[in-house]
C-alpha cells in the first residue's frame, strides 16, 4: 500500500486532531526534531535532497528557493515566510483538503520552514471562502501557542516566532507571489518587476518566501524521515507523493494522495472511477484550469512536472479538469476565458484588452455567429498573449487551454462559424 504522508490523518467523516491527538500521531516530533538536532542550514539541504518541488503550479524547487534567502550576521535580520492559502485555480481544491483536514500538520510545517529560512513571522495568506479551513486553523494556532510551540523560545530552542491568519479579498492574481506581496502589504494586487526577488526583498521590503500550502505540508515528514525516503516516495524524478484531483462528468470526482508519477489513466479510471454512463471522455486540463488540454494519446503520461511539459502542458497544481463529449467544447473555453478575463488586474494591455476580446470572440462562435478570420484571431492572440509577451504570466496561462484546444478540437471552432445565406438563384 502507498505511503500518504499528507493525508494519513484526515478522514472525512470526523474533525480534525486536535494538539494531543495530533502529538500522539508523531506530530510535532519533526519541529523537535528540526530545533534540537538540526541546523537551519541542515534543514534546507534535506528539503534541496528531497526533490521537493513547488505545488502551488510553477514547480520550483523548494530548497532552492530557500536557499536564496540571505544568511549570516550581515544578512537582513528581519524576514518573513507567506504561505499562499488563496487557492484561487479553477478546479482546484487540494489546499483546502490540507487546512481543513489536518491542521496541526500545517502549523508544524510553517514553524519548521520559517525556522530554516530564519523568519520571525508568518503570514497566512487564506482565501475567503474558506471560513471552515480558517477555523481549524485558528484553533490549532491557539492550542499551538498555549503549548508553547509556537511564540517565544519554542520547546527552549531560542527560537522564536508567530503567525497570522491574513483573509484574503480573493483575486487571481494573488497566485503571483509578488501581487500577493503587494495585496498583504494593503496595496493593489498587481505583480512587482523582478528583480529584486522576493527572495532579497519581498514584504516591506525584507527577505521573503511565499509557497503553497501542499508545499510546506511535506517538510514535517522530509525532517521526520530523510530526503532519501521522500524521494522514493515518487515513481519518476520528482519527488514524494501529490495530491490529485478530478473534476467533471466522472464517476467520483475527489482528490487523491498518490506517488508522484501516476499516470492520468489510473488517476482518471481507477480512482475516479471513469466517465458517467453516457458520456465519452474528449480532453482535460491536467492542472487547472490554465493548463492546456491532453487527450486520449496522453493518458498513459506519468503525472510530473516534467513529462507533461514534454507532451505541451503543465501539471500546475495537479487537479485534473475533464471535458466529455456532451460538454460543449466553446462553452467550456469560454467560461474560463470569461474567468481570466474579469481577473486580470489589468496592469499591462495585451491581457487587460485581449482577454475580454477572446471571449466575445467565443461567445459568438458557441452562438454559431462566427465571421470569417475569427479562428485566425484567435490564433494570433494565443501568440500576443503568450510567454513573454504580458507583464506576468495571468494572459499565458489564460491562452494555454485555448491554445491546445485549437490545436486538438478545430473542428469545434469551424462549427462555430456562421455559413453565408445562399439565394435561390446561387443555390440553382
Amino acid at each position: 500500500m502507498a505511503e500518504t504522508p499528507l493525508t494519513q490523518n484526515i478522514q472525512p467523516d470526523r474533525e480534525p486532531l486536535a494538539l494531543r491527538d495530533y502529538q500522539r500521531a508523531g506530530g510535532y516530533q519533526a519541529l523537535r526534531k528540526a530545533l534540537q538536532e538540526m541546523d537551519p542550514q541542515r534543514i534546507i539541504a534535506v528539503v534541496k535532497d528531497s526533490k521537493l518541488r513547488g505545488r502551488g503550479g510553477a514547480g520550483f524547487p523548494t530548497g532552492t528557493k530557500w536557499s536564496f534567502v540571505p544568511q549570516g550576521e550581515d544578512a537582513p535580520q528581519r524576514k518573513y515566510l507567506v504561505a499562499n492559502a488563496d487557492e484561487m485555480e479553477p478546479g482546484t481544491f487540494k489546499d483546502r483538503l490540507l487546512m481543513e483536514g489536518d491542521p496541526h500538520q500545517f502549523v508544524e510545517a510553517l514553524i519548521i520552514s520559517a525556522y530554516a529560512i530564519g523568519a520571525q513571522t508568518v503570514y497566512i495568506f487564506l482565501r475567503d471562502e474558506y471560513r471552515l479551513a480558517a477555523r481549524h486553523l485558528e484553533r490549532a494556532i491557539h492550542e499551538a501557542r498555549a503549548a508553547d510551540l509556537l511564540g517565544r523560545d519554542i520547546l527552549g530552542s531560542g527560537f522564536a516566532v508567530d503567525l497570522h491568519i491574513h483573509t484574503s479579498a480573493g483575486r487571481y492574481i494573488c497566485g503571483e507571489e509578488t501581487a500577493l506581496l503587494n495585496a498583504l502589504e494593503g496595496r493593489r494586487a498587481i505583480p512587482r518587476a523582478k528583480p529584486p526577488y522576493p527572495q532579497q526583498a519581498g514584504l516591506w521590503g525584507w527577505p521573503t518566501v511565499v509557497n503553497n500550502v501542499e508545499t510546506l505540508c511535506n517538510v514535517p515528514h522530509i525532517v521526520n524521515r530523510g530526503a532519501e525516503w521522500y524521494r522514493k516516495l515518487s515513481r519518476t524524478e520528482d519527488g514524494g507523493t501529490k495530491l490529485f484531483g478530478v473534476s467533471g462528468h466522472v464517476n467520483r470526482p475527489g482528490c487523491w494522495e498518490l506517488p508522484m508519477g501516476t499516470s492520468m489513466r489510473e488517476l482518471l479510471e481507477e480512482h475516479a472511477g471513469g466517465m458517467q454512463a453516457g458520456y465519452r471522455f474528449r480532453g482535460v486540463l491536467p492542472g487547472g484550469g490554465s493548463t492546456p488540454f491532453l487527450v486520449a494519446e496522453h493518458l498513459d503520461l506519468p503525472l510530473d512536472f516534467d513529462h507533461l511539459a514534454q507532451a505541451g502542458s503543465r501539471l500546475g497544481t495537479g487537479t485534473m479538469v475533464v471535458l466529455d463529449d456532451r460538454t460543449s467544447l466553446l462553452g467550456f473555453l469560454g467560461n474560463l476565458e470569461h474567468f481570466y478575463a474579469q481577473e486580470s488586474c489589468g496592469w499591462c494591455t495585451p491581457c487587460r484588452d485581449g482577454l475580454p476580446w477572446v471571449e466575445r470572440v467565443l461567445a459568438a462562435l458557441a452562438r454559431g455567429e462566427g465571421q470569417p478570420g475569427d479562428i485566425e484571431m484567435l490564433h494570433r492572440h494565443t501568440r500576443f498573449l503568450g510567454p513573454g509577451k504580458t507583464f506576468c504570466a495571468h494572459a499565458p496561462g489564460a491562452m494555454g487551454p485555448l491554445e491546445s484546444a485549437l490545436k486538438y478540437f478545430p473542428e469545434d471552432f469551424e462549427a462555430g462559424i456562421r455559413q453565408p445565406v445562399r439565394t435561390t438563384l446561387e443555390a440553382g
